[in-house]
């Protein structure tokens, strides 16, 4: 995930505060050089860094320590909020036009991402209970329309194409199209170059004053550092963009785009792209990434991502919740679990969503860990998934065979369901279980 090593040096020069009942100016100085080092080493722009710098090192200096706060949780307080302010401060929601239909036209250098992005937001837009079409308005890189054609089949939002002819007029009878057959948003898909040059810039412009727009969004790999920012000036100056579309976040990179583009442009990041698959997608949360980056962790995404997971099957997690207050948990309801949760993404990028996990680095999480207890499960016949008491040791033998795992595996898988259920039937026989104020959130 992105800012990892700011994550970390951030922690490190909070440390340093560690016991200390008051912050002095020589405290705050000390610390926010560590923080200034942080930031530029995270590839945020110097001027933004400085800026940046000089508002916390205001605030913090001469401070009296909030009543149950000391100086490193006052002065995490601070830089948190000022994070939060450079990055928009909240989530900039989406813009739709008055008329029956809006356009939202993507743009951006070649390589950013611009075509996956598209049917990421399609296919969001679509659970969203909108009717999207994607319009491919890209007629120069080979294969573009092909790509994107193939992206809108696996999201199920449906492509407009005209083969080579102009991107404007393809543009302008995607919205006619639309408009007939009851799709609410159009997304332009448009060309993009190695480099921002006059001939890119006045097809777009053409095309957005042929379509009028309600969003203008440039698409931005976080990966590409501060080039990014240099990148979304020139298109906020001839487009006057409206957000920004962040790909890429959860790569290995040090993040600092998402950083500067918004103190640079005065532009939102709108959404961002958190891994490759097409429904990995989130709004673009300020104070949740601020959370992120200071090792606060994101509560509030995690619970929406297994919301999201759990509402795709009601009636299942219905069944779920039931089958918890009576303490009655099998190993079929383990099994769906563990699947419910590989929805929700890597195991890693959820642990580090948790207050606390970023300070631990990285966490070597193989993206396969949950598959041997699925085998092993998966190997048991529905008597013993349900009644997994019938389990003697020939069972386990044949299961482990069947599994390609060993015995022990087995005799471990056994052991950790057991050990949740009686954790769980404990919660439930205790004084607060009783009193019905347990919840089941995820079981709706």
């Amino acid at each position: 995930m992105a800012f990892e090593g700011l994550t970390q040096r951030l922690g490190q020069a909070f440390a340093k505060l560690r016991g200390k009942g008051r912050l002095t100016e020589e405290d705050v100085k000390l610390v926010m050089r560590e923080v200034r080092m942080a930031l530029l080493e995270a590839d945020v722009g110097y001027k933004v860094v400085k800026d940046f710098v000089a508002r916390t090192t205001e605030r913090c200096v001469g401070q009296e320590i909030m009543e149950s706060l000391n100086a490193q949780q006052q002065i995490v307080k601070i830089v948190n909020e000022e994070l939060t302010a450079l990055m928009g401060g909240t989530n900039a929601r989406l813009v739709y036009s008055s008329s029956p239909v809006s356009a939202f036209m993507l743009c951006g250098l070649q390589g950013a991402g611009k075509t996956t992005m598209a049917a990421k937001l399609g296919g969001y837009l679509k659970r969203d209970g909108k009717r999207p079409l994607l319009v491919a308005c890209d007629i120069y890189r080979p294969a573009a329309i092909k790509q994107l054609q193939v992206v809108g089949e696996q999201v199920g939002v449906p492509v407009f194409e005209r083969g080579t002819q102009d991107p404007v007029k393809t543009a302008v009878e995607a919205v006619e199209y639309a408009r007939a057959y009851q799709h609410d948003v159009v997304l332009l898909d448009t060309a993009g170059r190695l480099h921002v040059d006059e001939a890119l810039m006045d097809e777009l412009a053409r095309i957005r004053d042929a379509v009028s727009p309600s969003e203008i969004l440039l698409t931005i790999d976080a990966m590409t550092g501060q080039d990014a920012v240099n990148v979304a000036s020139a298109f906020n100056e001839k487009l006057e963009l409206t957000g920004v579309l962040l790909t890429k976040l959860d790569g290995d990179t040090r993040g600092g785009a998402a950083l500067s583009v918004r103190a640079v442009t005065g532009k939102p990041i709108k959404f961002a792209g958190t891994g490759e698959k097409l429904g990995d997608i989130e709004p673009f949360h300020p104070d949740r990434m601020a959370s992120r980056i200071l090792g606060m962790g994101d509560v509030l995404t995690l619970i929406e991502r297994a919301q999201e997971s759990f509402d795709a099957e009601p009636e299942q997690a219905d069944g779920m919740a039931r089958r918890l207050k009576n303490a009655d948990f099998t190993l079929e309801d383990f099994l769906s679990q563990m699947q419910q949760l590989k929805k929700m993404g890597p195991l890693s990028g959820i642990l580090k969503m948790l207050p606390g996990m970023s300070a631990v680095g990285d966490i070597d999480i193989p993206d396969d860990a949950m598959k041997k207890p699925e085998a092993i499960i998966r190997s048991m016949t529905p008597r013993e998934r349900r009644h997994p008491e019938v389990l003697n040791a020939g069972r386990r033998k044949r299961i482990a065979a069947g599994s390609g795992t060993t015995v022990q595996d087995v005799n471990q898988l056994i052991r950790q369901f057991e050990e949740a259920k009686r954790q769980m039937k404990s919660m439930l026989n205790s004084p607060r279980g009783k009193r019905g104020r347990m919840r089941f959130p995820l079981g709706r």
